[in-house]
């Protein structure tokens, strides 16, 4: 009777060992006070920090949705990671949770180790702009489940927070300004979208110009990680809220209370070319609900810090809090 290896029905063992051993060094880039051991455990290890007087570990997921099939069909990996980091520590910090540590789950058909590796260097990447340590993960090779060269991502982080600081509706009042942080693109919301539009009702192709670049790496480019912003300033701001699916008008309520409401200037935001060349066939609202528009995050700020903030920032006011009911309006 003829035998089955595990590697001829689809999973190579020692290309999974391979790849751990390529990403040790990156893992190791990442480390910071509060890791215990090392990686090939059984679980990763960090120690709680000390200083706190009512300590909360506050813990985020997300992914990096299908703007990982762009990474694919053009090729580059190294990016991605940085966007799965950046979107799960930068919900943690709406919290204000300092991002301690971070895992990740590579989910694919067939494990190519040089791609997997490069997405790796993507997440210690965003782990070393988030100030927090990658101490584990989970590679999963599954053949029947992903075509060959599809690969998916996860992203978990987990942050420490005073139990007093976490609920930020607690911390706004009417007179707060809202000053805006600029994305540094698309970041990791809207692909289908943007996919849709760009490529089947534009007929545009990764490698045509755009803003003097390739426009696959415009769309590619990396979320922007905001945790260094907060820890820097975290005594002068009131709250924060991180621009992602909803846009704007869906994101900012969920840092207000009951009886504010944010209105934003339109004429403010400075909407990043990327989204006016998408906006040629998308209405207007679905444009701010589905995308940042060149906002990345907005900070509520009080009026005497807001000097203060914006000499320390790249950010610019776009709006106030007003009392009405809790929503966020956009006047044009």
């Amino acid at each position: 009777m003829s035998q089955i290896s595990y590697k001829e029905a689809g999973v190579d063992i020692d290309a999974g060992n391979s790849f751990v051993e390529n990403i040790k060094p990156l893992v190791k880039s990442t480390v910071v006070p509060g890791v215990v051991g090392g990686i090939g455990s059984f679980a990763g290890a960090f120690e709680v920090p000390q200083g706190f007087k009512e300590p909360v570990m506050l813990a985020a997921t997300d992914g990096v949705g299908t703007k990982l099939k762009l990474a694919i069909e053009s090729g580059r990996h190294d990016s991605v990671g940085v966007d799965l980091v950046a979107m799960c520590v930068n919900d943690l910090i709406c919290n204000f949770a300092t991002p301690s540590f971070f895992l990740d789950y590579y989910a694919t058909g067939k494990l190519d180790v040089a791609n997997a590796t490069a997405v790796v260097s993507g997440i210690a990447e965003g782990c070393r702009q988030a100030e927090c340590a990658l101490i584990g993960g989970e590679t999963a090779e599954m053949p029947g489940m992903y075509h060959s060269d599809d690969y998916d991502l996860a992203g978990f982080a987990v942050g420490i927070a005073e139990k007093s600081q976490i609920d930020r509706t607690l911390h706004v009042s009417v007179g707060d300004v809202l000053v805006a942080l600029p994305s540094s693109g698309i970041h990791s919301n809207g692909f289908s979208l943007a996919r849709k539009v760009l490529f089947e009702k534009m007929g545009m192709k990764f490698d045509d110009l755009f803003e003097g670049r390739p426009l696959i790496e415009t769309l590619l480019e990396p979320t922007r990680i905001y945790v260094k912003t907060f820890k820097a300033l975290k005594e002068q701001i009131q709250a924060m809220a991180h621009i992602t699916g909803g846009g704007l008008v869906e994101n900012l309520p969920r840092v207000l209370p009951e009886g504010i409401r944010a209105v934003m200037d339109e004429k403010s935001i400075r909407v990043l070319p990327i989204f006016e060349l998408i906006a040629q066939h998308v209405a207007r609202e679905e444009m701010y609900r589905a995308f940042n528009m060149g906002v990345g995050m907005v900070l509520v700020v009080k009026p005497e810090n807001v000097t203060s903030v914006l000499s320390q920032t790249d950010g610019y006011v776009i709006g106030v809090l007003e009392a009405g009911e809790r929503a966020a309006v956009l006047k044009s």
